[in-house]
Order: structure tokens, then sequence, then C-alpha cells
């Protein structure tokens, strides 16, 4: 038998944060536009989305993020010049990046008063359907299906909200929000019913490992308490709150994450997934390959001497 639940056809993107741990890179560009290989953050997160059979995609932005839009425009020049050139090859590279039938849409946080506001003020975009959340820092890397189309699905099965988790070490569970799964597994499609989420708690008061990650499928009851402004964790109005509520309400279920994920708001992720995209690459990947090794020799005779 069918179900009645809305599609997810909307995904909020956050993309108002100042980068600060990338000044000076960030002192005049939107971190959203730092690049792995060749192609900004931004556009790896749009590109999942799309993946998922996102529709629409809602920006939270902030002052100095016009960068962004003009990366999602049609850049009629740059096009009619490499036309021209019979450079074909970059055309398509600037003139497809997002389908037609797509549409991106803008709007400004002004206070950067935590995740939950910035979800907020999609409120009157989104109504009153369920929408994605994609945090355009982290890169998730799937081989096969996307973990985003993966949580959809389960949504699709269940009309409740999904989180994508994974297990993190015990020194990094104060720097996430974390899952209390009561001591449950995930089924075989890699599912697993939340019992409750604590934001950033110790590790010796932590309820698990499994942690969340920056991708959620909410349905649109989470508003109703992202409304009320109540400032959590760091004096910020914190999206895991919310949540927390709507699990009670509703229920929560949380997607295991088996692929690659980046985080690419650490100068160490960043070059990670640099590296891990690099080696991917027809190109530079053989090339670099062979830099590395003779790199890491030098280092070796290095640290030995």
């Amino acid at each position: 038998m069918g179900n009645n639940f809305k599609p997810v056809r909307k995904a909020v993107l956050p993309v108002a944060g100042m980068g600060t741990r990338f000044l000076p890179a960030t002192k005049a560009m939107a971190k959203e536009m730092l690049t792995v290989l060749d192609k900004p953050l931004i556009q790896y997160a749009v590109e999942e989305g799309l993946a998922a059979g996102i529709e629409e995609f809602i920006f939270i932005t902030g002052r100095g993020k016009a960068a962004i839009e003009n990366h999602f425009d049609r850049p009629y020049e740059l096009c009619s010049s490499l036309e021209k050139k019979g450079k074909l090859k970059e055309l398509e590279m600037v003139q497809n990046i997002v389908p037609e039938h797509c549409r991106m849409i803008y709007t400004r946080q002004g206070d950067p008063l935590g995740l939950g506001h910035a979800v907020n003020c999609a409120n009157h975009i989104v109504g009153d359907e369920p929408f994605a959340v994609i945090l355009p820092d982290d890169i998730i890397y799937d081989e096969n299906t996307p973990s985003l189309k993966e949580m959809i699905e389960t949504y699709n099965k269940t009309g409740k909200s999904v989180v994508l988790t994974q297990e993190v070490p015990e020194n990094r569970i104060k720097n996430y929000g974390i899952l209390d799964t009561n001591g449950e597994k995930p089924d075989a499609d890699g599912n697993i019913q939340v019992h409750g989420f604590v934001e950033k708690p110790n590790p010796e008061d932590a309820p698990s490992n499994m942690a969340v990650m920056g991708r959620y499928i909410l349905t649109p009851s989470i508003f109703k308490h992202l409304e009320k402004g109540e400032i959590g964790a760091g004096g910020e109005i914190q999206l895991t709150d919310a949540m927390d509520k709507v699990l009670q309400e509703e229920g929560f279920y949380a997607h295991l994450f088996t692929g690659e994920r980046f985080d690419c708001g650490d100068k160490f992720g960043f070059q990670q997934a640099n590296l891990f995209f690099a080696l991917k690459d027809d190109y530079v990947g053989p090339r670099l390959q062979a830099y590395i090794e003779e790199i890491s020799g030098k280092a070796s005779q290095m640290r030995a001497s």
C-alpha cells in the first residue's frame, strides 16, 4: 500500500557563517566558495541534493555571500566567450550546474543566532512540507546510492524525520549532537529509532557514540518549536533541541552513514577532501600519487635524521 506523505522537494542550506577558521582566505570571499579540487564546497552540497531528487534549494545567507548566488546564476558573458572559442567541455561545466526545472532561493539570516535560527529563516518558504537540511561544511560521498536519497526513502516509508548518523571516537563526542539509541542497533536498511538527542555532551555523559552528521530530513512541525527562539547550548537556538521535541511528539529515525565524510569546516578535513577527490581525478590523481610518495620519503628521512 502507498502512503499520503508529502514528497521531500526542498532543501535548506545554511551558508551565513563567516568562516573564521579559514582566515585570511575568507576575509573577502564566502567560505562555501573555497574549492575542493575544482569545485566550490557549495556545489558539492547542491549536486548531492540534485542526486536525491531535490528541486528547490533555499540558501540562508548573510553579508558577503553574493558569490554563491553568482555561482549558480547563468554567466552569459562567460558562456558566450567559451562557445566562441569552441571550449565546449568548459561551457558544459558552467552552463548546466543546476537543471532548468530547479529553483534557487536566497534569504538572509540577519543575526547569527545558531543553526536552529538559520533553519527557521526558511519557515515561510518551506511551508507545510517536509524538507532536507544540508550543511555545506560536510562533504558526504557515497560510491552507490547517496545517503540523502536513502534518508528520503526512510521518510517515505515512515513519515518521520530522519537524521544522518555515524559513530565517532570518544574524544570527538563533545563536538557533536549525540543520539540516544537505547542500546538498539540499526536494521538491515541502516535505520535506527532515536530515543533522544543531546547537544555536545561530555563523553562520560553521552548516551552513545552515534553523532548527528550534517544531513537532516525534517517534518514541518519543527518550525513551531524553532519559532519559540529558546536558547540552548552555546547561547544559541539549537536545531537539536527542537528535534528532540519533534521526537517526543512524532518519533524520529537515524540513518547510518557508511561512506566518506569530510568536515570541510576544519582545515584538516578540508585538506583530506582535496586529497581524496584529487586522487580520484584522472589527470591529477597519478601525478599527485607520485608526488605524495616523493615527499613522504623525504619526510621519513627528515624524521630519521
